[in-house]
């Protein structure tokens, strides 16, 4: 009897199936559904939520851009770490045909919450104090809800 195994197509070519025969392994769950999102889109929702939420009331925030980063950079020259608390956002002016910037850092933001719906408040007060920076206005004055738990 002849035990020997017939050899591959030659080249490697897509697999058909897992080594168990069941098929390949594919995406837990469709795209529409909120479980196939990532932690960072995830997180640019509820910074785009939050933003919405403010243009209503302030339709000049059209112009400015809203940014999710990471986290915070020190690259210019004089800036390296302190003990202060690590920044959940920034504020850049507008400047030189280029609009004013809002970012908020996912990672600090995420540190500090242990939920979606704490993140979630968390995100809109970063965001109403960053605007609030930006227009030369009080938190309150941005968002009335401003501190409400």
């Amino acid at each position: 009897m002849d035990n020997r195994v017939p050899p591959r197509a030659a080249g490697p070519g897509p697999r058909r199936r897992d080594r168990h025969g069941r098929g390949m392994r594919g995406p837990i769950a469709p795209p529409q559904v909120p479980l196939a999102a990532s932690r960072a889109e995830a997180f640019a929702d509820l910074v785009q939520d939050s933003v919405e939420r403010l243009e209503r009331r302030w339709p000049q925030l059209a112009d400015v851009d809203f940014l999710v980063l990471e986290v915070p950079r020190l690259d210019g020259p004089g800036q390296a770490w302190n003990d202060e608390a690590v920044p959940l956002g920034s504020t850049v002016p507008a400047r030189e045909g280029r609009p004013a910037r809002v970012v908020v850092y996912r990672r600090p933001v995420e540190i500090r919450t242990k939920g979606r719906d704490e993140r979630a408040a968390l995100v809109h007060e970063v965001v109403v104090e960053q605007v609030a920076e930006l227009l030369g206005l009080t938190p309150e004055t941005v968002d009335p809800r401003y501190g409400e738990d």
